[in-house]
This record gives C-alpha cells, structure tokens and sequence, in this order.
C-alpha cells in the first residue's frame, strides 16, 4: 500500500513540479527584469528548491569521457561485456586498449547493491582509470527486473561476482566499496577452497561489514535492535503494475533514501538552505556542486527483498562471516583458505556507516596470509563517503591502493 500511496503522491505532484520548473525558467530568464532583483531571484531559488525535492530522479549516467594515459588524453567509452538478470558488468574501455594492450592490472569494482547506484562510485572509478583496465557491476533496479526472472539472494551475489572474476581472467584483481565486502570475501575463500584458478591476485575492502560488532554503527544497531520479522512486515512491498518488475517484493529505494537522510537530516537541511542562499547570491559554482551531489544522492533503486532479508541475517544479526557459520549454497566458507590473493583494508576514521575495525577484521579471519601479502589503512579525517569518493580518496586513498595491486601484480 505504501508503494501505491508513494506512486500516486509522485503523480500528484508532478503538475506541480513542472509549473514550478516553468515559473523557475521565467524568473531567471535575461528579458525578465525581475531576474535581476533580490527578489526575483528568491522566488527563482525558491521554485528550483520545490521542484527538485519532489522530482523522481532516475539512473544517472556515468558521465567519463575521457582520462589521462601515460601523460596524454585518451577517450573512454562504455562497454557491456557480461549480463545478468541483476547486473550487467561494464567495462570502461581506453582508447587504444580494447584488447588489453596497454598491459595495465584488470581491476573489477564491485559496487553496492544498497539503494544508490554504482554511478555513486563515479570518483571511484575515474581515479582507476589512467593506469587499470576497469571493470564495475553496474547493478539493475529491481522494479525493472521481470518477476519472470527469479529471485536473487545473497547466494546469487556471490555466483555473479564469482563469474565476472573469471570474465577478467586469471591474475585479476578485485576491489569491493562498503556491502559487497562480504560477498566477495565470502567468494574469494569459496574460489580458494576449491582451487579455481581465477583467484585474484588482489582483493581491496573499502568501508566494509566484514564485522559489525566492532564499533557498532547507527545502522548497525538497527538491525539489531529489530526481528527479521519486523524488517520483512514493515520494509518490503511489491512493485506496482506500472513497472516491468510488476508483483516482486522488494526493499522500495524511496523508504532508503528516508533512511539515508534521516541519518544526517539536519545535515542535509542546512545543505539546502545554503543552496537557496547561493541561488539568490548568484554563487553558479557552489549551486551547481550542490546540484551534482544531490542529483545522485536522490537517485535509488529498489533491492529484492530476498537478497535484503539475507543481508540483514547473516551479516548485520548474525555476522555469520565473522563467528565461522557463513555458507554459500550449503557449502561452508573459511577465509583461511585464502593463501594466493593478498588482502587491503581500507576504513574511514569518522565513517558512521561501518566503523573503524569492521574491515579490519578480515585480516583475523584471513589469518593464513603471510604478512607481506596484508595491508590495513585508515584514512583520517574522512566518513563513509570519503573512503572512496573525494580530495582525500583521490590524494591519500587511491594512490595507497594502486601501489598495493602494483606491488601484487606477479603471480604469487
């Protein structure tokens, strides 16, 4: 009923919304005198502030065109290599690099299916580019997934990140941004158990719940804090019939982005107010940053309830991966089987969505790594975000990682 109710208010609203995108054009329009007053420009701000905080942002583009190879700029474009109900994995090819020829470490990214796309791992991505061949699971909306097509679990996200490891090929390596850290540590031990000789030959964990129960969070504590029961009666709903995903039971994007903003709301309250003040200021520089960020904070998609359900279970109330009773389709997972793949951690010191020492933790649990094959950083100064987006991720971050998978690039 929710979803519906959701559904109906966005219908509503959408009159609305474009009269006030039309008056925004109006008012700041040269030929308008009052496009050069105070208050000409207020009510302009005050239009532009309706109508974005009732639009439904779709899916953003990623936007690279291009990046820096060996000192001169080449062009990039998009290309869909492996798909999958759920995802489809692409690769950013390089100009002059289509067939791996310029030799650089093929490096999936592995994005989080937590609501936002992985367009949030724009920054992410652009700072890989100059000297790796990158890939990234670019996850699907749910509600845009036919019912026809199944169910996916947290099962299920570790066979696609098995198998898009073994679309890389052997001596790859593999980075993981905050929820996926699970799956591919759970993956990476699965394919080191059974002797697959796709193991990569690295494996970066950035802001990840390999542990929740180290310096428990405010998400954290929720999912503790409630039955499973609870999550599945008052968080899933079915798609309406408008989508093509029509009757799935999923975890609705807009009752995240609640949760997401509700988390920092007088955060993003005062982001908005001095959006207004730099409208009517004339500030374009600050406005249109400002328009960047929420353009993609706005933007989330619906995840299936099973994988949700399952992700809430085993990592955040049962942190199964951390106590040893983690299993992948019956079959028990032990990162100690891990002996080939070197391991990084990376944290945030004021990350307030996985805390300090839950990514750490996969250096105990891998403990049949020699020392030379771990490394562990946390990055003062920075929360959640700032681990993989940023100044301080492409200054202080990326360049600690590339210098890891460098330093492993030669078969152990």
């Amino acid at each position: 009923m929710i979803y519906h109710l959701h559904e109906l208010n966005k219908a509503v609203m959408t009159p609305l919304r474009l009269a006030a995108e039309a008056n925004q054009h109006l008012l700041r329009h040269p030929l308008n005198p009052l496009s050069y007053t105070n208050s000409g420009r207020a009510m302009a701000a005050m239009f532009e502030l309706f109508e974005s905080t009732t639009r439904a942002y779709g899916k953003p583009e990623w936007g690279l065109k291009s990046t820096m190879v060996d000192g001169r700029r080449v062009k990039i474009r998009e290309r869909v290599v492996a798909e999958k109900p759920f995802c489809r994995l692409k690769r950013f090819v390089r100009q002059g690099d289509d067939k791996g020829k310029l030799g650089h470490p093929r490096l999936l990214v592995v994005a989080p299916l937590s609501g936002h796309y992985a367009t949030l791992l724009r920054g992410t991505v652009q700072a890989m580019l100059p000297d790796h061949d990158v890939y990234v699971t670019d996850w699907l909306d749910a509600r845009q997934v036919p019912k026809r097509a199944g169910d996916f679990d947290l099962d299920d996200y570790i066979d696609y990140v098995i198998d898009f490891l073994h679309v890389l090929g052997e001596g790859a390596h593999v980075m993981a941004v905050c929820q996926p850290s699970v799956p591919v540590l759970a993956a990476i031990s699965f394919m080191s158990a059974i002797g697959d000789p796709m193991v990569p030959r690295s494996m970066t964990l950035m802001g990840g719940p390999i542990d929740t129960r180290a310096n428990p969070t405010v998400p954290n504590k929720l999912a503790t804090s409630r039955s499973l029961d609870w999550f599945e009666r008052h968080l899933l709903y079915r798609v309406p019939a408008v989508y093509p995903g029509a009757f799935r039971r999923v975890y609705p994007g807009f009752l995240q982005l609640s949760g997401f903003m509700s988390m920092n709301l007088d955060r993003h309250v005062g982001a908005h107010l001095q959006h207004f003040h730099h409208l009517v200021r004339g500030d374009g520089d600050s406005a249109a940053a400002h328009r960047r960020f929420y353009d993609e904070y706005m933007a989330v998609m619906d995840l299936p309830a099973e994988y949700y359900l399952q992700t809430v279970k085993r990592v955040f109330q049962e942190h199964q991966l951390a106590v040893g009773t983690f299993h992948h389709r019956d079959e028990p997972i032990d990162p100690k089987a891990i002996t080939a793949c070197a391991l990084m951690t990376v944290e945030g010191e004021n990350d307030d969505i996985s805390g300090v020492g839950q990514t750490r933790a996969a250096h105990k649990l891998c403990s049949a790594l020699d020392d030379d094959m771990r490394e562990h950083w946390e990055q003062p100064g920075v929360g959640h975000y700032g681990v993989f987006n940023g100044r301080r991720w492409r200054e202080e971050i990326a360049p600690r990682v590339k210098a890891f998978i460098a330093r492993h690039r030669q078969e152990a």
